[in-house]
């Protein structure tokens, strides 16, 4: 459980950052280009979702799963999380008129569990590791 508790407050930093990266483009894409929400989502999203595996790779997992591997399971996992991502965006900004960054809050917890499971149990579970790599 420890183990489990230590992965999951560290992919969840991780997640952070790419988050970060997310929202910033999500927000400048809606209030400069004036892209509309959802797409700027997608495009946020997807910044997003590279960070995550460049830093979950090496830092979250210490996965000993080679990148041909591990790339295209995290592709995966990460299309999943857009779709579940882009249609709840999509639902909580037109049909329910919700604003575009308390969308997005909301769409980003949801797919946080989807995306922390994935890629624990099929993306890196190859040589998974809470121990520094040597």
């Amino acid at each position: 459980m420890i183990v489990f508790v230590k992965q999951f407050s560290l992919f969840s930093l991780v997640g952070a950052v790419g988050t970060i990266a997310h929202y910033a483009l999500l927000f400048f894409l809606v209030s400069q280009l004036t892209v509309h929400p959802v797409a700027a989502s997608v495009a946020g999203a997807l910044l997003g979702a590279l960070i995550n595996y460049i830093l979950n790779y090496r830092f979250t997992f210490r996965s000993a799963r080679r990148h041909r591997e591990a790339l295209p399971r995290f592709l995966a996992i990460a299309a999943v999380g857009l779709a579940l991502n882009t249609a709840l965006m999509w639902l909580l900004v037109e049909p329910l008129r919700l604003h575009y960054l308390i969308s997005q809050l909301i769409a980003t917890a949801c797919v946080l569990l989807w995306n922390y499971l994935g890629n624990r149990h099929w993306t890196f579970e190859k040589g998974i590791s809470c121990k520094p790599r040597t």
